[in-house]
């Protein structure tokens, strides 16, 4: 059930698939530090330029699906591969572009590498280490995963400051280069290559869907959701994605087996990632916004202000991985939540235009303090129960919605920001840029605090999956022995 694959070198393979699928994460979130100076620079809003971070994540969204047929029909090689050069591409168009309309073709051309890469890093890990090792490989990948584009702000404000964003995807392009070299002498081939057919209807619906749903979400932040911009793509992608689940569980081979989502462990690990990232990345947009906009800082202060919280992820990650073989995830991810609860509070009790720098960097230490603790213990959980022949598509499916989450998360974010910037005006004509900017980035924080309590609710249901075997197995055991059943 639970075979390891054997490959001459797996440390060098992970760091290679983790570094490439780092790159890619952290580029999701980069140019948001960069965001003031971009608008600045092509003269446009908040809600146009927030399509840089919005669009990145609609095209993973899309692809990643598709990434489980990929993976039956190309080798491992050939995806990792790819996946660089497709990115190196991306990141060079991006680096030379002299509007925002090449700019965002950039990112999207760089966002379709990464979303190759990302489901095969996640099953790849899955089989090329054994299953006792696998907390601690889980959690690396769980840090790259959180690491990257809370990082993201971080870097590229020092980038920012002393180069300016082009150098962000120029410094992207040089790593792109040296990882396509090392693919191409390391990565070894692990995936079965069936070629199973291809369901165009099912691409397209897939399409359709988880783009009509972000495209929604992104636009609801300059305009009101009666405007058929709005509405009509969010009720088509609605539609579609009901036609496309209902099409996956009628066909003998799906281009993404729903089925996973039969495993309980699974679903709610699922559910435990998406609420997760949504936070990082609604916050990766927020603070760089805040810090700079609100409290003045100039992006390089801004990032450094981010660094501590990403340090704590860093230190975090590796423990709960190695610690996770032994305690399992309840413990984790119950404790986990309710201090990512507490991080969200502090960030609506604190935030106002004069609020002191150090109040805002223990919010963000606490904040990744819970999340470290929620996301790797929750993945590996919700894999673990998996069959091994069900790795590729039950990765799919929690990368697509990982990124839903990211896209979804970034284009809420952006919106309840312009909306409680709006509602604060009219209460209060004469307030400052400043106070103004804080209390829409505050608006956005209570709807954070309310996604984090439904995540704690959730941690409650989390058990090992060999506990609900178990769990299981005694129901089955009771209800044969019941004496009205054997009547």
């Amino acid at each position: 059930m639970n075979l390891q694959i054997q490959v001459k070198k797996p440390k060098s393979m992970a760091f290679i698939l983790m570094l490439g699928a780092f790159i890619g994460l952290f580029g999701e979130t980069a140019l948001n530090m960069a965001l003031s100076n971009i608008m600045e620079q092509f003269s446009i809003k908040a809600a146009t330029a927030q399509w840089l971070t919005t669009g990145y994540l609609l095209v993973l969204a899309i692809l990643v699906p598709v990434s489980a047929l990929l993976m039956k029909w190309f080798t491992t090689r050939q995806l990792v591969v790819g996946g660089i050069i497709i990115s190196l591409l991306g990141a060079i168009l991006a680096a030379v572009s002299p509007s925002f309309a090449i700019l965002l073709a950039g990112r999207l051309v760089q966002a379709i590498g990464t979303g190759l890469l990302l489901p095969v890093m996640t099953s790849v890990l899955l089989v090329i280490f054994p299953i006792h090792k696998r907390g601690v490989v889980m959690g690396l990948m769980g840090l790259v995963i959180t690491l990257a584009p809370a990082l993201g702000p971080t870097l590229s404000g020092v980038i920012i400051s002393t180069l300016g964003w082009h150098y962000i995807f120029w410094i992207s392009a040089v790593f792109y280069v040296l990882l396509s070299v090392f693919a191409l002498a390391i990565i070894a081939n692990v995936s079965e290559i069936t070629k199973p057919k291809i369901d165009s209807l099912s691409i397209l619906l897939s399409t359709i869907g988880f783009g009509g749903l972000i495209f929604a979400l992104a636009t609801m932040a300059e305009e009101a959701f009666s405007s058929a911009k709005v509405w009509l793509p969010l009720l088509a992608g609605i539609i579609a994605l009901v036609f496309f689940c209902t099409r996956q569980l009628k066909m003998a081979q799906p281009m993404v087996n729903l089925r996973v989502f039969k495993y309980p462990m699974f679903t709610l690990g699922t559910v435990m990632m998406f609420l997760g990232i949504l936070v990082i990345l609604s916050t990766a947009i927020l603070l760089p916004l805040y810090l700079k906009g609100a409290l003045l800082f100039s992006a390089a202060v801004a990032g450094l202000l981010l660094l501590p919280g990403n340090a704590v992820n860093v230190i975090l990650s590796p423990i709960v991985g190695a610690l996770f073989d032994k305690w399992g995830p309840r413990l984790f991810v119950i404790l986990g939540s309710i201090i990512v609860v507490i991080g969200n509070v502090i960030f609506v009790s604190v935030i106002s235009a004069a609020t002191p720098a150090w109040q805002i960097i223990a919010a963000f230490m606490v904040l990744f303090f819970g999340l470290t603790m929620v996301m790797m213990p929750s993945q590996t959980n919700a894999l673990n129960q998996l069959p091994r022949e069900l790795y590729g598509d039950g990765s799919a499916a929690m990368n697509t919605l990982n990124q839903v989450a990211g896209a979804a998360g970034t284009a809420i974010a952006i919106s309840l920001f312009t909306a409680g910037q709006s509602s604060f005006v009219t209460d209060v004509p004469d307030a400052s840029q400043g106070e103004i900017l804080a209390a829409g980035v505050k608006y956005a924080f209570y709807f954070m605090t309310g996604i984090s309590i439904l995540g704690f609710i959730c941690s409650l249901f989390v058990k090992k999956p060999g506990q609900v075997v178990k769990e299981q197995s005694a129901a089955s055991a009771v209800k044969t022995t019941d004496p009205v059943h054997l009547q």
